[in-house]
């Protein structure tokens, strides 16, 4: 399966994200805390595309084998067993009929260790982190709600320039939604899954789970005779 198309667009994207944050920073010097070490973003709960997920997946198993792979996939293990605690949670207030934006609220003040945020504080995948990673420290917005990191100087009430993720969003979906068509899967909403960072490395992206069948005929059970 050649996802090279696809993984050209998707560094497109971040080519862009990174352009933005360098822009931001020149006009904002002084809001920006970013620095070497700073790993307040590491502790965030977000999750990613498909086409954002494959991309940083093809990376890390071309990056780490051996004991290392297996140290970081343990660390994966251990993070997702914890975000599925806090999803697990908060589908059951959902169930409950408690206010969407307050469950919202709530799981944006949890905090789980990212597994690639290595003992010196730096990112085990610094060089195809997630997009999200990449514009935490300006400006940004989902839907009518504006998000910047606690620790950057913004001043609220200002005007900033603002990075809108719902449209960044839009852009990764569509992408995934192309390249499962182009795959033709036979998971229909398969481009709609969204996953933590931690699952997007567990996972193994075969065909069996990219729903693709296999171009051999199954054979006859009952043989020629």
């Amino acid at each position: 399966m050649d996802f090279s198309p696809f993984f050209q667009e998707y560094e497109q994207l971040v080519a862009m994200a990174d352009r933005v944050f360098e822009q931001v920073t020149d006009k904002h010097p002084e809001c920006i805390r970013c620095k070497v070490s700073c790993s307040d973003c590491c502790f965030a709960l977000f999750d990613i595309t498909l086409i954002e997920a494959l991309y940083i997946n093809n990376r890390f198993r071309k990056k780490f084998d051996g004991a290392a792979l297996k140290n970081l996939l343990e660390k994966c293990n251990a993070a997702d067993r914890s975000i599925y605690k806090i999803k697990k949670q908060a589908y059951k207030y959902s169930k409950s009929g408690k206010d969407p934006r307050m469950i919202v609220e709530a799981i944006s003040e949890e905090r789980v260790r990212c597994p690639m945020l290595n003992e010196q504080s730096e990112c085990d995948i610094y060089d195809f982190r997630p997009l999200t990673c990449r514009l935490y420290g300006i400006p940004t917005s989902i839907g009518e709600e504006s998000h910047t990191c606690g620790l950057t100087a913004f001043e609220k009430g200002k005007s900033y320039p603002t990075v809108k993720m719902d449209v960044i969003q839009d852009k990764l979906i569509d992408l995934s939604f192309r390249l499962t068509t182009r795959i033709k899967t036979g998971h229909t909403q398969l481009h709609e899954v969204l996953v933590p960072l931690s699952m997007a490395l567990l996972t193994i992206y075969d065909q069996s789970y990219l729903g693709i069948k296999s171009s051999k005929k199954a054979e006859d059970p009952k043989g020629d005779g």
